[in-house]
């Protein structure tokens, strides 16, 4: 980029989630800080890993962008302004328009989707015991529907999504397409053809998103110039999204079922009838990004009710000796050096603060694991390379991690205040299903595309 010639109407408006807002022109966006208007005088700091490339933009480009997206973002989004004065950004690659191989006739797609927690907390470190039966985000739903952010609740349960098991994935991701949400979203050619918008009663529109795949499935099964239902074109869909969800690294990656996790990997909030598994949950491959996304999340191992106690031990110590805060590495700089001190945390508190602190940032490592997005880019190949005419078309895909900024260290209290919100507003609710959902349990087998 020629930072001295950047003109705002180049870009365009992406999207945005509580910290910061996104723009996108041709191969690169933008990712720029937004804090509540009352803080105009005192803009948050830019907390990043070490290999995230930071740019400074020229601060005219930067009015005039925040003036142009500002008709654009949802309208409660707009508690938060955009940062005008640092004229910093993290300049990163737009991942929604890949270029894995020579263009074909039909454009790439990209799908993004926000996975969310996979697992459910110990009961060690828990007050509620609905904790450990019920999954985060299923909780969520009610809170987020009890609050007026969404109009529906999303049938879309992490756990089967993390289980490995090939229907409890398909199962997730065809609730994850029905319901989206900010967790699933479809590009075409680097626009966005599917999403939902938040606060809207209109459900998105899954008649157009069918007309979008259809072209790419055509080839599958025999089924050239021929009808073809949309139900096969989902099925095929789910399908080749499954399969790059389960490819590894090209590295050889064995199926590794983790015990600590293995009897908390069923959400009683999930409407996929547990019954009805022809085979095993096998687990994930060691070398899925799947896995490694999961084995990041569990660096919370105490819950964000048995890490509180540690967060204040370190408030405390910060109080009293505020020049502790670069030692402890509070604000980074989060490098290899910050990474190995999580992985050195003794397993056993000895009361320290080096433990503490820790323990709290394993926590926030965690958090943004939990809170990253995937982008799966699938590349269409050509009529002339599909070996034969069994099962879902060929696709050259890629999966890339995004969304990979480090929690604020103060974060942990409003975690608290948050989950505790959460429960109390499920435990209120009574975690009632809506009807339809016995009919919704025998849809799972109706859709699964037999491998």
């Amino acid at each position: 980029m020629e930072l001295d010639k950047m003109d705002e109407n180049d870009w365009k408006y992406h999207g945005e989630g509580n910290k910061s807002l996104v723009v996108s022109h041709l191969s690169r966006v933008l990712r720029l800080l937004k804090y509540p208007a009352e803080d105009s005088e005192n803009p948050p700091q830019m907390l990043l890993f070490s290999l995230q490339e930071v740019v400074k933009l020229p601060l005219e480009f930067v009015r005039q962008l925040s003036i142009k997206v500002q008709h654009q973002r949802p309208a409660w989004r707009c508690d938060k302004v955009m940062d005008i004065y640092s004229g910093c950004a993290l300049c990163l690659p737009n991942l929604t328009s890949p270029a894995l191989h020579q263009p074909t006739h039909t454009p790439p797609l990209c799908i993004e989707i926000k996975p969310k927690c996979g697992f459910l907390p110990s009961p060690k470190h828990v007050s509620k015991d609905i904790k450990t039966k019920v999954c985060r985000y299923c909780m969520h739903q009610h809170y987020k529907v009890a609050n007026g952010k969404w109009k529906r609740r999303s049938f879309y349960c992490p756990l089967d999504l993390f289980s490995g098991n090939r229907q409890r994935m398909h199962f997730a991701i065809k609730h994850l397409i029905e319901e989206p949400q900010n967790n699933f979203k479809v590009f075409k050619g680097g626009q966005c053809i599917y999403s939902s918008k938040e606060g809207s009663d209109d459900s998105p529109d899954m008649t157009s998103l069918l007309h979008h795949l259809r072209p790419y499935f055509l080839y599958a099964n025999n089924r050239i110039n021929s009808h073809m239902t949309s139900k096969a074109v989902l099925n095929d869909f789910i399908q080749v999204l499954v399969n790059a969800l389960l490819s590894g690294g090209g590295g050889v990656g064995g199926v590794v079922t983790d015990r600590r996790v293995e009897e908390r990997s069923f959400c009683e909030a999930s409407i996929f009838n547990k019954e009805r598994i022809r085979h095993g949950s096998r687990g994930l491959p060691s070398d899925s990004v799947l896995f490694r996304i999961l084995q990041t999340q569990m660096l919370d191992t105490l819950d964000i009710e048995g890490l509180y106690p540690l967060y204040r031990r370190v408030e405390q110590h910060l109080q009293d000796f505020p020049k502790e805060r670069t030692r402890l590495q509070i604000e980074g700089p989060y490098n290899e050096a910050f990474l190995e001190k999580l992985q050195k945390c003794p397993a056993e508190d000895d009361g320290s603060v080096e433990y503490a602190v820790a323990k709290v940032h394993q926590y926030r490592v965690a958090m943004t694991a939990k809170d990253c997005s995937l982008m799966v880019a699938l590349v269409p190949s050509g009529e002339e390379e599909q070996e034969d005419n069994e099962g879902p078309p060929a696709f050259s895909y890629s999966v890339s991690i995004l969304d990979l900024d480090p929690k604020p260290f103060d974060s942990v209290s409003r975690q608290l205040r948050l989950d505790q919100k959460i429960v109390s507003c499920y435990l209120r609710t009574g975690g009632a299903l809506p009807k339809g959902s016995v009919r919704d349990r025998e849809d799972c087998t109706l859709l699964f595309h037999p491998m």
